[in-house]
Parts: structure tokens; C-alpha cells; sequence
């Protein structure tokens, strides 16, 4: 008789330990659940059952009892995000990639201290980029290409000292780039490419040693072309066409043991650079095109 009432004690505890795991607090699934309604979530390709455990709703990632990650890209999310995100104070990874946002993109998102990736790319936010990047100490990754954000780079952007991946192109983004940027010396991929930047580029790139890709094409940057790219020994993608630049002199002695792509509007440096194999299939056009 003890023994079957110490088995019963023990998969009543068992029981009780898998439905506490997995859970977060009332504050955390409030979040989640404004996120759900205010993008129509009824309407998404997966949905959540908001009647059951978070701990299975799609593309929620849940550590601790915490949400750490929320991963919904091509999810056909339509509407704003919430500024409740903000109190997630434990996520590290938002990915809600190609979905149909739009609106602003909550200035109150850099108080996610904890983030590391942030993918809002192919959606239709409008507007500027957050303008505090003081937070954002842990990002590794910022991509938001394929958007209608307009205004200038902030400044402040130099301060996320842990990126790696900065993509914002094909947006409306103006003015110059800021002299923060060189600040970003862990960066291996930069594309700006097809904004309206403009203005000489005063970035010395000699400080970013990591840069594998830097794609600024497409936009009216003038003067000389910026310097510091031809002593980067990891670069495999240089694309600068389509600006306004006067002069290449800065370029002609690179080191390009690595590259593997270069697109300038000196088609004499292009023939130099390129290697043959990629002729035929360079990144000149990186654009992501929309085939609905």
C-alpha cells in the first residue's frame, strides 16, 4: 500500500514539475498576447491557441521561465508592434522577418538591454530608426532592409559595440553616415545599399578589421571614395557603385587576396578586382525583389 501511494506521490510531483516548466509570469504572456492581437494574430499562417500553455505556441522560445525568443518571419503578421515589447526584459532574439508590419518602429524597443538579434527585414515600417542605441550593448545583428524608413543614421549607433550584421538597405534613409560607425569595429557585413545617404564619407574603415562585406551602392555619396577599405585583409564584397565619388585613388593598391567581389563606377579598378569566376554572377544587385 505505501508503495502505490510513493508512486502516486511521485507522478503527482512529476505532473506538477512539467506544468511549471515552460511557464512565465502573467506580465511576460501579456505581451505576447498584445503582439497576438495587434497583429491580427487570428489571421497569421500559425497561429496560437491562447488557451494553452505558452511553452507551445509557435516560435516562442521560453529559457528559465523567461521568453527569450520570439521567431515569426513570413508569418503574415499585419499591423503595429506593440510598445508593451519593451517589457520583455529577457529576450534576446525578435525575428518577424517578410510579414506586413508597418507603422513606426517602437523607439521603446532599445530598452531591450538583453537583445542580440533584432530582424524586422521585408515589412513596411516607415518612419526613423530608434534614436538610442545606448542599450543595445548585446546586439549582434540589426536587419531592416526592404522597409520605407526615412531620416538620417543615428548617431548613437556606434554605441551597439557587439554588432556584426548591419543591414538597412533599400529604405529612404538621408543624410550622412555618422562618424560613429567606424566605432563598430567587431561589423562584418554593412549594406546600405539603395538609400538617399549622402555626402562625403568621412568613415575610416581601416578600424573596422572585420568587415567581409561592405555594400553602400545606390545612394549620392560624393568626394572620394572612403577610405581605410583597401587595408581591410578579411573583405570579400566591396560595392560602392551608383554614388557620386570623384576619385578612386584611395583604392588602387588594395589588398585583394580575399575579395571576390568589387563594383565601382571606375571599371578599370572593377576589372582589377574581380575575380573572373564572378564575373558573370556579382552582387551588383543585392536588391530583395518582392515577386507577389
Amino acid at each position: 500500500m505505501r508503495q502505490i501511494l510513493f508512486f502516486c506521490q511521485f507522478i503527482l510531483i512529476i505532473s506538477l514539475l512539467q506544468t511549471v516548466k515552460g511557464q512565465i509570469s502573467q506580465k511576460e504572456k501579456s505581451v505576447l498576447i498584445d503582439l497576438y492581437e495587434a497583429t491580427k494574430g487570428d489571421a497569421w499562417n500559425t497561429s496560437w491557441a491562447l488557451d494553452q500553455p505558452v511553452s507551445g505556441w509557435y516560435g516562442v522560445k521560453i529559457i528559465n521561465n523567461h521568453v527569450v525568443g520570439i521567431h515569426l518571419p513570413l508569418n503574415n503578421l499585419n499591423g503595429n508592434l506593440p510598445h508593451t515589447l519593451k517589457k520583455l526584459a529577457f529576450l534576446e532574439t525578435l525575428d518577424l522577418g517578410f510579414n506586413s508590419l508597418t507603422g513606426l518602429i517602437p523607439n521603446s524597443i532599445t530598452e531591450l538591454s538583453n537583445l542580440k538579434v533584432l530582424k524586422l527585414e521585408m515589412n513596411d515600417f516607415k518612419g526613423c530608426l530608434p534614436q538610442d542605441f545606448s542599450n543595445w550593448q548585446s546586439l549582434q545583428e540589426l536587419s531592416i532592409f526592404n522597409n520605407f524608413l526615412d531620416g538620417p543614421i543615428p548617431e548613437s549607433i556606434g554605441m551597439a559595440k557587439n554588432l556584426r550584421i548591419l543591414n538597412l538597405s533599400s529604405n529612404k534613409l538621408q543624410g550622412e553616415l555618422p562618424n560613429s560607425l567606424q566605432e563598430l569595429v567587431k561589423l562584418e557585413v554593412l549594406g546600405l545599399l539603395e538609400n538617399q545617404l549622402s555626402g562625403e564619407v568621412k568613415t575610416d574603415f581601416s578600424k573596422m578589421k572585420n568587415l567581409k562585406e561592405i555594400i553602400i551602392s545606390y545612394n549620392s555619396f560624393e568626394g572620394s571614395a572612403p577610405k581605410g577599405i583597401a587595408d581591410l585583409q578579411k573583405l570579400k564584397t566591396a560595392q560602392l557603385q551608383g554614388n557620386r565619388f570623384t576619385s578612386f585613388k584611395e583604392l588602387e593598391n588594395m589588398a585583394s587576396n580575399t575579395l571576390l567581389v568589387f563594383d565601382s563606377d571606375n571599371q578599370e579598378l572593377n576589372k582589377k578586382y574581380t575575380q573572373t569566376l564572378f564575373n558573370e554572377s556579382r552582387m551588383a544587385d543585392t536588391k530583395f525583389v518582392d515577386e507577389n
